[in-house]
């Protein structure tokens, strides 16, 4: 009941996720990035446990594909079987499981520096449609996310109502400098998604600068905010 993405863009070398789904609060269950090591994504009748595996990998210095093999062939043969998995490396690699008792139509699509994968598809073009659009877009990698995802729902997204959708990015700033979510919309999570990406890129870099040094901050206006 999900479809995702994981983008690297290799000249500023952040890593970016955007997901969908009819569950509630999609991106709460899914998403793992970190600096300088890639990400992951556990969906699908989702175990949070095994994206958390994968980052660990990544992280001691396993490629995606040597990741998703150690995570996938220690896992109980039973439970593995409902799982989607997916995973980019700090090279742009990409590798992805999915298990044979995954939902409806499923699948997945890999290129350099990008790869997606969904479950109860309306059909296994929205995964290329995701990817596509995604390389194709230029910008922030935010944006080019949220193109992707965009042309997902317009090749046919899932097979039934979205209601949720996420998008998290890392850089070198040592925490998510994007992490936004719609836990749940009763129409359209992705454009409601969009519309939260655009309030919030103009301010992004300043609560970088925030964090790192609070004396050269700018400030916004608020009371108490001088």
């Amino acid at each position: 009941m999900t479809f995702s993405l994981l983008l690297r863009d290799p000249e500023t070398g952040e890593f970016g996720s955007a997901i969908s789904s009819s569950s509630p609060a999609v991106a709460a269950r899914c998403v793992n990035l970190a600096d300088g090591v890639g990400g992951a994504h556990s969906q699908n009748v989702t175990d949070p446990r095994l994206g958390v595996m994968l980052l660990d990998k990544l992280k001691a210095g396993h490629s995606a594909s040597a990741a998703i093999a150690a995570v996938t062939e220690s896992a109980d043969p039973e439970t593995i079987q409902f799982r989607q998995l997916l995973t980019i490396d700090a090279a742009g690699e990409t590798a992805v499981y999915s298990g044979p008792r995954a939902l409806g139509t499923f699948g997945a699509s890999q290129r350099k520096n990008a790869v997606a994968a969904g479950n109860m598809l309306a059909s296994l073009e929205v995964l290329e449609a995701l990817v596509d659009a995604a390389l194709a877009a230029t910008g922030p990698i935010e944006r080019r996310l949220i193109a992707g995802m965009r042309a997902a729902v317009a090749a046919g997204g899932e097979e039934g109502p979205l209601h949720s959708a996420g998008l998290a990015v890392v850089g070198d700033a040592g925490w998510r400098v994007t992490d936004l979510r719609v836990d749940w919309a009763d129409d359209d999570p992705v454009e409601a998604l969009a519309e939260l990406t655009e309030l919030w890129l103009p301010q992004r870099d300043d609560y970088v600068t925030r964090g790192r040094d609070p004396r050269s901050a700018p400030s916004y206006g608020v009371p108490g905010d001088d």
